[in-house]
């Protein structure tokens, strides 16, 4: 993958277009996508950056879950664009850490793949992919990081690092189910109090 995204700097002008990306990947494009879209969730990010990068996240694990082999991009997808000056900047940085991940990954417990694995896997990176399209507050990395990891794992056949991404869904259900419970504790309490409040309000 390192490799690959070397070549799509080299190869492009001033603009590159993610449907160009699809091309340069070509049968590993769910698997790269996945990772280019999930991978910027795991550092702080504008309030609102993690919608922008969910919607592509779901129609892409969404025609994963289906189990399409060839991946498809409407238009308004396919046509954005990235500077190459910005696409540049970010391999710079994230470069040398792709590289020694992918140094120390292979194709291993490679029965977890296949038409029913790789279906599970876009059905969960969907559901997580959801997640980080919601404004749940401080539930966006452990979902990114584990879309990345099955998106390593998708590209490189790899199960442990494919294990690797079902711990971080896991964690990520816990999470949520977590935030979502205290949340509606604090919402039936400001409502209890409320009414409290109107109540003692009354002649």
């Amino acid at each position: 993958m390192s490799s690959i995204l070397r070549h799509v700097g080299q190869a492009s002008g001033d603009q590159i277009r993610i449907s160009d990306l699809a091309i340069f990947f070509g049968d590993r494009a769910f698997g790269a996508l996945l990772f280019l879209f999930a991978a910027p969730n795991l550092i702080p990010l504008p309030p609102g950056s993690s919608a922008v990068l969910g919607a592509p996240l779901i129609l892409i694990a969404g025609q994963l879950a289906l189990g399409r082999r060839i991946l498809w991009l409407p238009e308004f997808i396919g046509r954005r664009t990235i500077r190459k000056a910005d696409y540049e900047r970010a391999l710079a940085h994230g470069l040398p850490y792709l590289r020694r991940t992918e140094r120390l990954m292979a194709p291993r417990l490679t029965f977890m793949f296949g038409p029913l694995g790789d279906r599970l896997i876009g059905i969960t990176c969907l559901a997580l992919a959801v997640i980080l399209f919601l404004p749940v507050p401080f539930a966006n990395i452990v979902p990114a990081l584990a879309i990345a990891s099955f998106a390593l794992a998708l590209m490189q056949r790899d199960g442990v690092v494919a294990i690797a991404g079902w711990i971080a869904a896991f964690a990520t259900l816990v999470i949520v189910a977590v935030i979502s419970g205290a949340l509606w504790i604090a919402t039936k309490a400001f409502f209890r109090a409320l009414a409290q409040t109107l109540a003692i309000g009354q002649p």
